[in-house]
């Protein structure tokens, strides 16, 4: 099975409205609302590319309830959450019917206690024993400390287990210091991480502060990886126009199933370039469409190497 921790779960809750306008009042059209933060989007994708996926993090109060009776429902995916005192954050992102962009609102999360981090970090190391590969995946809630993912990879790599980090900030610096096999920043990310704007001297900056290979999301201009096998750009062969929530995401589940299936770097890429489009696609964020996702597959995602950085 493949293991995804999601620290900081959460209740995604979807609105659209006919058109967002600044300091008036909206009659809401359509609410969905399903569990979320980056590792449970991950995990759901992996679940419906047929893999079987175990997801941890923390759940609590009445919030956490309702994600893990959601979860609950998802063919593929086991529960292993922790509990914790604290309530569940919720999220929301507001949709512009009108325009296709989103809004979106991010509560923080609960505060962690000690004893609740000490009790996860023994039911994480259980776990990582049946576990093909994991992923780290979103921010931090309060209370966690900010070196948790560089201890958590540390984890993983003595386990033997291969594992990605997708995370920001100094969570981030510091994972990648532990020697992630795979790190999966935006360009925002990577330029704060590297302090370079150009994206293939980042990713080479970012190789040499510990992770082994960098997968860099440039938004509308695809991937660009960075690995010991080689560097590619890998981009969708037209531009989709839709809601981004959970495309990168969608991109992770790509390159974590590529992983474990031993696919070589460019049917990697291609498979998280088509999975992160064909999220922009759907109608309900976080979800990918199917028949999207094997369009863009057939009709090819320009794959391409990359020559060394001047």
């Amino acid at each position: 099975m493949i293991l995804t921790v999601t620290l900081n779960t959460a209740l995604d809750i979807t609105y659209r409205v006919p058109g967002l306008r600044p300091h008036a009042s909206h009659r809401v059209t359509e609410v969905t609302e399903r569990p979320g933060g980056k590792g449970l989007n991950v995990a759901r994708v992996l679940a419906a590319l047929g893999h079987p996926v175990t997801v941890t993090g923390f759940a609590g109060g009445s919030t956490g309830a309702t994600v893990r009776a959601s979860l609950a429902g998802v063919p593929g995916v086991v529960d292993a959450l922790a509990p914790v005192a604290g309530a569940t954050r919720r999220t929301v992102a507001v949709v512009d019917e009108r325009t296709g962009d989103t809004t979106q609102l991010n509560e923080p999360g609960p505060v962690v206690a000690p004893a609740e981090w000490n009790a996860f970090q023994e039911a994480y190391e259980g776990l990582l024993a049946g576990a093909a590969a994991v992923a780290l995946c979103g921010s931090l809630p309060p209370g966690v400390p900010v070196g948790a993912y560089a201890g958590l990879v540390r984890t993983a790599r003595a386990a033997g287990v291969p594992v990605l980090l997708d995370t920001s900030g100094e969570p981030l610096r510091r994972g990648v210091a532990a020697r992630p096999d795979l790190i999966k920043p935006n360009a925002d990310e990577l330029a704060e991480l590297t302090g370079s704007h150009e994206p293939l001297r980042a990713t080479q900056a970012a190789r040499r502060r510990g992770a082994r290979s960098v997968v860099a999301s440039l938004g509308a201009a695809g991937l660009l990886a960075e690995t010991p096998e080689g560097r590619w750009r890998a981009a969708p062969p037209a531009q989709v126009r839709g809601n981004p929530t959970g495309a990168g995401d969608s991109a992770v589940a790509g390159l974590l199933s590529g992983l474990v299936e031993h696919l070589p770097w460019p049917d990697r890429l291609a498979r998280a370039v088509a999975l992160s489009a064909a999220t922009v696609l759907s109608p309900v964020a976080g979800e990918f469409d199917r028949a999207a996702y094997e369009e863009l597959l057939g009709r090819g995602v320009a794959v391409t190497a990359e020559a060394d950085a001047a």
